[in-house]
């Protein structure tokens, strides 16, 4: 399914169910916000990444403009919902400030084996554990999702890219799982490294060995 809908190229990765909060002050992206507002209409936002465009976005609703000051800046509240492929960008629409793109919608499988989630949930409280950070979610292990993990998980911004182009939930779990594999080890001798070197300028007080107790 193929439709055409205003883009709003940023750099940042939103996800389906994500809320996010967008200051708007460019005259290009207000102009966008009251058509898709008074419209009811959505609009999708395109990662920016190096100086590019992606080709894959995210469809959100505006839920909420929580604040409009007189020059038109505006706070927004989005809620990502469908994933897209970028067929043609329309960099230009008649009497519209923004531009457009043409997309495709994509099939994308939430569902997954609760097994593997839950692995990758004990993964992730380990790495924010090392890194002394206190996530705030009102789910229960069991709900908690790929995309909900994925912003305090360490990923560049590539790397959730990446994770958004992945369809199905097995996939972007295994995908978790295994960069914080790799990630892990490397924060924990970072902060052992970090407490070694706090103690440099103490005395060391060591047993050293005793030849006839280990013979």
């Amino acid at each position: 399914m193929t439709n055409f809908i205003p883009v709003f190229p940023i750099e940042v990765v939103v996800y389906p169910n994500e809320s996010y909060r967008l200051h708007i002050s460019n005259d290009n992206y207000k102009h966008l916000i009251t058509d898709c507002y008074g419209e009811n209409k959505p609009f999708g936002i395109v990662p920016i990444i190096n100086n590019r465009l992606s080709e894959t976005g995210t469809l959100v609703d505006i839920v909420e403009v929580a604040e409009v000051w007189e020059d038109g800046r505006m706070n927004v509240v989005v809620k990502g919902s469908t994933v897209f492929k970028v067929l043609e960008l329309i960099k230009s629409i008649p009497e519209k400030l923004y531009s457009g793109a043409i997309v495709s919608y994509l099939d994308n499988m939430t569902v997954s084996s609760p097994s593997i989630a839950q692995k990758v949930t004990g993964l992730l409280r380990q790495f924010h554990h090392l890194i002394n950070y206190l996530p705030t979610t009102n789910k229960d292990d069991d709900q908690i999702t790929s995309y909900d993990m994925a912003h305090t998980a360490g990923l560049s911004l590539q790397e959730e890219l990446e994770l958004l182009e992945l369809l199905f939930e097995s996939q972007r779990l295994e995908y978790l799982r295994r960069h914080l594999i790799k990630t892990i080890p490397v924060l924990a001798n970072i902060q052992s490294m970090l407490k070694r070197s706090a103690k440099t300028n103490d005395f060391k007080n060591h047993k050293g060995f005793d030849f006839e107790a280990n013979q």
